[in-house]
């Protein structure tokens, strides 16, 4: 990155962690925030080439009858191929990226928040100048799961399995959101790490 460029953190952390809700008190706070779930969603609607590609690589019968993705049977596809999920991974991360750097290079803002769930697993934190990690028990996060999907223990522990550990995100870490407290408690951390990154902001932009 060059000095002219945004101070970014990426924010970060298991399903179910509460990764939104720490997003929406930082968008409160006026600060912009890039959501690259939000952008995977976008990338794939009818007419944007990403799709397009995607049909090439697996097939017609990936839409619905609206000829949008069915994301279920897209999930279904590649849970166990994971050769499946690498083309389907090669053809929407530039496309995430890109859509990010031109929503980041747009948003302006004394910093922005860029939300990637899936920082771990890349590996990858160049285009970030902080890590912000949203951390709670897996045993939470699996009642979450089981609670807000509506799905059995067996399927949400699958879906934790599926992802980075807890260490691992916490390895990756510059800062440490601990989300099992009262919102109260959670947005006084957030005005906290919110004055120390306006500092950061400042000193690179000095």
């Amino acid at each position: 990155m060059t000095a002219s460029e945004p101070f970014r953190i990426a924010l970060t952390g298991g399903i179910a962690s509460g990764k939104s809700t720490v997003a929406d008190l930082f968008a409160a706070l006026g600060i912009p925030v890039i959501d690259t779930d939000v952008i995977a969603r976008q990338v794939v609607e009818p007419g944007q080439p990403a799709l397009a590609e995607i049909v090439t690589a697996f097939g017609p019968d990936v839409l619905d009858e609206d000829r949008r993705l069915d994301r279920r049977r897209m999930r279904e596809r590649i849970f166990s191929d994971p050769a499946a999920r690498q083309r389907l991974e090669a053809i929407l991360h530039p496309a995430i990226r890109e859509a990010m750097e031109r929503q980041s290079r747009e948003a302006g803002g004394p910093y922005q928040l860029l939300v990637i769930p899936l920082l771990a697993e890349g590996r990858r934190r160049d285009h970030v100048d902080r890590v912000l990690v949203v951390d709670v028990p897996e045993e939470l996060q699996v009642e979450r799961l089981m609670g807000r999907d509506r799905v059995s223990r067996e399927q949400a522990l699958a879906s934790l399995q599926a992802q980075a550990t807890r260490a691992e995100r916490i390895a990756i870490a510059d800062d440490v959101v601990r989300n099992t407290v009262q919102v109260d408690e959670l947005r006084d951390k957030i005005a906290e790490l919110h004055r120390k990154y306006l500092d950061f902001a400042t000193a690179k932009h000095r």
